[in-house]
């Protein structure tokens, strides 16, 4: 694709990146097939290909305008298209910078703004968020049923191992899932010591930041990145060897930290470390897959959801459904994988019409070879889909 960038985006630090992208772009229209919204919607502005139109033209320096902004709030940034591109176009960092730069030029309104920042401030209050859904939770038979669906059980916690290993790692708590589904991470922790695997999770109130880069605070969310990296670091500089996370959304993040803070002098090196010791819980229990014990529940019909950041952003898809497959269960047909459930980090908030239909779609397809479980590796997808399903919704990490 041939690019003519106008001289204030050529000046940018992100004109390199941009003429990149762009010229990789031939337009074919692969992208299309496997996109979530154009599926939807039926409109090329609201897929890949036509949203590239759209910031090009930004890029070569039409007037931003509203409704440019709508169909580029309505992606997912599932990438999905990236998984079936065959010229490697990056469309997520394009899609990062061209939102970013539009929004300069057409700020939000007062409402949207605060909406958004709301909505992270809220997911990031550590105990607040936290005391909001024990109220919840205690008061659930009193809320309207859409609301009522959209607050989990309260778990019963589970003693957490307290063992010393000589091999450590560091685990991500994450925002909302000690909350909602705070037994996730107790058993990873439960399980990796049986492997051998002292787990360090710190207590502190630490997002990896992605939840403000779905929402259009960039500058919030790499100051949210470097709090994170300065309390690991003392963990990173004393050995651990890895940084596990359990929730591929904050995990396709974390791996990202090299990218996002490359042209930071003080920063980029600790980046850089933090993200080549990420690794998504799968990795590290599937290479002990031999010690695993062969689960109570083995025999179950599992459905498993891999999320979008687990297959095309991490690019760990069939995985789980191995080593699942590897302890007992039986696996179960899905149809079209490859789709969004519509949660997508914040985007269940802030398009929930669109949103609630691809939970549905995702619903029916993830059923139709009736499992007796659903199976996910993500809280925003464990959320979404457990809003809508009949079955159980849980964390691989439990039927292991």
């Amino acid at each position: 694709m041939q690019t003519r960038l106008d001289p204030k985006i050529s000046k940018s630090r992100h004109a390199e990146a941009i003429e990149s992208i762009l010229r990789k772009c031939v337009h074919c229209g692969f992208c299309n097939a496997t996109c979530p919204t154009y599926q939807l919607c039926g409109d090329e502005l609201d897929g890949p290909r036509g949203r590239i139109y759209q910031m090009k033209q930004y890029f070569e320096g039409e007037p931003a305008n509203a409704e440019m902004l709508k169909h580029l709030d309505r992606c997912l940034t599932c990438r999905s298209c990236e998984t079936t591109c065959p010229s490697g176009v990056r469309y997520s960092h394009l899609l990062e910078i061209g939102k970013e730069m539009i929004e300069v030029d057409l700020p939000r309104s007062r409402f949207d703004r605060l909406r958004r920042a709301g909505i992270v401030r809220f997911i990031n209050s550590g105990w607040v968020f936290a005391s909001a859904i024990r109220i919840g939770q205690a008061l659930a038979w009193m809320l309207p049923p859409a609301l009522r669906r959209s607050v989990p059980a309260r778990q019963v916690a589970l003693p957490r191992s307290q063992a010393q290993h000589s091999r450590k790692v560091l685990m991500l708590a994450g925002c909302v899932q000690p909350a909602l589904t705070p037994n996730t991470n107790t058993r990873a922790i439960n399980l990796l010591d049986k492997l051998g695997i002292q787990v360090i999770e710190l207590q502190q109130n630490l997002c990896c930041g992605a939840a403000a880069m779905h929402t259009s605070e960039p500058d919030y969310a790499l100051r949210q990145v470097k709090q994170l990296i300065d309390h690991w670091w003392p963990h990173i500089e004393a050995g651990v060897e890895a940084i596990v996370v359990t929730a591929t959304g904050c995990g396709v993040n974390v791996r990202d930290y090299a990218r996002l803070l490359a042209d930071d002098p003080a920063y980029a090196d600790k980046a850089a470390r933090v993200s080549s010791l990420y690794r998504d819980l799968i990795e590290v229990v599937e290479a002990h897959s031999d010690a695993l014990e062969v689960p109570a529940a083995a025999g179950r019909r599992v459905a498993v959801h891999t999320p979008c950041t687990m297959q095309h952003g991490l690019g760990l898809n069939l995985r789980v459904e191995r080593l699942l497959a590897g302890v007992g269960y039986q696996i179960c047909r899905i149809e079209e994988a490859h789709l969004c459930c519509g949660s997508a980090g914040t985007y269940s908030m802030l398009q929930p019409a669109i949103a609630s239909r691809l939970r549905q779609n995702k619903l029916r397809a993830l059923g139709v070879d009736l499992p007796d479980v659903i199976a996910t590796a993500n809280i925003g997808c464990q959320l979404q889909l457990a809003q809508g399903a009949s079955t159980p919704v849980v964390h691989w990490i439990e039927l292991v």
